[in-house]
């Protein structure tokens, strides 16, 4: 496959710039209007739910209200919660700041087989019938559930939303609606707790009501809320910013603004947290100690949390981030631990079952104008608008569509997203569910899938999600309408050139001007992630050596040097699983190479590494 590699600016070795004038210069380029703000971001505990929209004014004095009214009742809160790890940690902190503020409050997290994503008819149902409730609050979910709300509501029962997803043509008639696109779910309910929090500290109405362990409260939090809530001030400080950091970057929100800073000081605050069960994941998960980073969030702790959901009820997550007992905590974060095992190795198989899927389908298309392929058993793949790739001599569609009835529905997403990253195609991903069909969708950037979806809602019931990833529901009857017409869209939507796998580098910079003194400068636009990610830079280079490293002989070491001066550094690039590139390097043979840089500190030492993200040898 072609890769196109674009720089933003090109750094020649006769200009002369300072490290701190490159920063800027990066910056610049990704468009950041507020340098000095990016790089020193406010506190979360500086910024107000208020800030980010002047109506939640109006509607927080309405909260306030119906709140207050329900404590006096002594009247239930059920705060309803997604499955997935952003909606488990924001449902953690909001549960968390009711109980402990003395309210009748429980959690809920619907079963993702039985009752699917956000609210539903038949959750709602359950919530009433277990808790009967006077109010709902979503968390992570509920701006697109226009029938669900309504239903509530006439079963009488007041509906607050916080949620970030993509909104649908219709907006829901709840109490109150608390939207932040910026924010993760779990940065939602941060700064929607936390304003709950600074109104009733300060106000003598506080006290009103009946502090109570409700129900089956005690298998969250182990101590009454008496005991507990005056530690409310640091668990915003320290415990909830951890939480809501994970959710953050697990729901790969862009780290600007204050998502970036819901990170960059959650990060910071791992250190101080003492709460059992992020101890206990992060012991089980063998980091513990360590300097978290997003991708210590990203790959080892928000997997462990997802996986729960996923393959289960979500609600042991939940427990085990609010229990106040160590050896509970230790107990739960090990079943999750080997929750995320299971889940590893499920995904591995339904992956390879997918691409022996497509392999075959493709293998079998004889014409390029868009058909619908044979049903083969219970799998069926549907292929539209045919766009030759260089991975292999494969006719990839412009669209992926794959279909089994045995995949479980809670790995379909990650399905979808290891065969979109592998072959750059928005990819959907379906399984069997109750006569239904469960589907969940990934994209390529600069294709909306989302929107791409919700095109197509009369084949749909329910669709929801953002620019990169979406999932829906269909019924069986309709999926082979909604494959074809798909298919046919995708055509007139995506060109050849949008397949094009793109590499965008910040600056195409002379090996000669890197230092440890510009990595230390890039340093200070951390955390990377989503929106903000690590500097990369394309240079040519020298080879002066190279070896294959790893247990397995997957990964590839190659040292370079500038090409024009010798003298200058030499530059140790690490390739992950590129191993097989070995033989296409010699000394002295010139690359071209797309690298990130990081210092390397151990025993006292620091030494400059890259990382290569993408390299090539030069025909000699």
């Amino acid at each position: 496959m072609s890769i196109k590699i674009t720089f933003k600016h090109e750094l020649k070795p006769s200009d002369k710039i300072d490290p701190k004038s490159l920063i800027d210069l990066i910056l610049f380029h990704r468009q950041i209007k507020d340098i000095k703000e990016f790089l020193n971001p406010k506190s979360p505990l500086s910024i107000s739910l208020l800030d980010f929209d002047s109506k939640y004014k109006k509607f927080f004095t309405l909260i306030i209200k119906l709140l207050k009214d329900i404590k006096k009742k002594s009247q239930m809160i059920v705060v309803y919660t997604d499955y997935d790890a952003d909606g488990i940690t924001g449902g953690a902190i909001l549960w968390e700041t009711l109980y402990l503020l003395g309210f009748k409050a429980m959690p809920y997290v619907p079963n993702r087989k039985t009752e699917g994503y956000g609210f539903s008819i038949v959750g709602i149902d359950n919530v009433i019938k277990k808790f009967n409730p006077a109010l709902i609050i979503s968390v992570d979910h509920g701006i697109t559930k226009v029938k669900e709300i309504e239903y509530a509501k006439k079963k009488g029962v007041k509906i607050i939303v916080t949620d970030h997803h993509l909104k649908a043509e219709k907006t829901p008639k709840a109490d109150a609606i608390f939207h932040i696109p910026a924010l993760s779910g779990s940065g939602v309910a941060y700064f929607f707790a936390k304003e709950i929090f600074k109104w009733f500290i300060s106000h003598p109405e506080r006290s009103e009501g009946s502090p109570t362990n409700v129900g089956n409260s005690n298998k969250l939090r182990d101590s009454s809320p008496s005991a507990q809530n005056d530690k409310l001030p640091n668990y915003f400080e320290v415990d909830y910013l951890v939480l809501a950091s994970i959710g953050t970057i697990a729901d790969l929100v862009p780290l600007i603004g204050p998502s970036r800073s819901i990170v960059k000081y959650g990060l910071e605050a791992f250190t101080k947290v003492k709460r059992y069960g992020i101890r206990h994941i992060l012991k089980e998960a063998g980091i513990e100690g360590k300097k978290i980073t997003p991708y210590d969030i990203g790959f080892i702790i928000a997997p462990r949390i997802n996986a729960v959901g996923r393959l289960e009820n979500a609600i042991n997550a939940l427990r085990l981030l609010c229990t106040t007992k160590e050896k509970k905590a230790y107990e739960l974060a090990h079943r999750i631990g080997k929750k995320n095992v299971e889940r590893q190795d499920l995904v591995e198989k339904s992956v390879d079952e997918a691409k022996d899927i497509l392999k075959a389908k493709c293998a079998n298309l004889q014409t390029p104008n868009g058909v619908e392929a044979p049903v083969c058993g219970t799998d069926s793949f549907t292929l539209g608008g045919f766009a030759k790739t260089r991975t292999s001599d494969q006719n990839l569609p412009k669209l992926i569509i794959l279909t089994s009835n045995s995949w479980h529905e809670g790995i379909i997403g990650l399905i979808a997203s290891k065969i979109a990253d592998e072959f750059y195609r928005p990819t959907i991903v379906l399984t069997k569910n109750d006569g239904f069909y469960k589907g969940s969708a990934r994209s390529i950037p600069g294709f909306n899938i989302t929107d791409f979806l919700r095109s197509l809602k009369g084949c749909l019931i329910d669709v929801g999600g953002h620019k990169a990833a979406a999932g829906f529901t269909i019924e069986k009857k309709k999926l082979t309408i909604f494959e074809t017409t798909a298919s046919k869209m995708i055509n007139k939507l995506l060109k050849n050139k949008d397949l094009e796998r793109k590499i965008k580098v910040d600056l195409k910079i002379p090996l000669l001007k890197i230092d440890i003194h510009l990595v230390k400068e890039l340093e200070k636009l951390q955390p990377f992630g989503i929106g903000n990610p690590q500097p990369t830079f394309y240079s040519q280079a020298k080879v002066i050596g190279a070896k294959i490293f790893g247990k397995t002989n997957k990964h590839l070491k190659i040292w370079v040097t500038d090409l024009l001066h010798s003298q200058g550094i030499n530059l140790e690039l690490i390739s992950f699983n590129q191993a097989s590139q070995f033989h296409n390097l010699s000394r002295g043979s010139i690359i071209n190479i797309v690298y990130s840089l990081e210092i390397n500190r151990w025993g006292g030492s620091e030494k400059l590494r890259g990382k290569a993200v993408y390299f090539i040898a030069q025909a000699s």
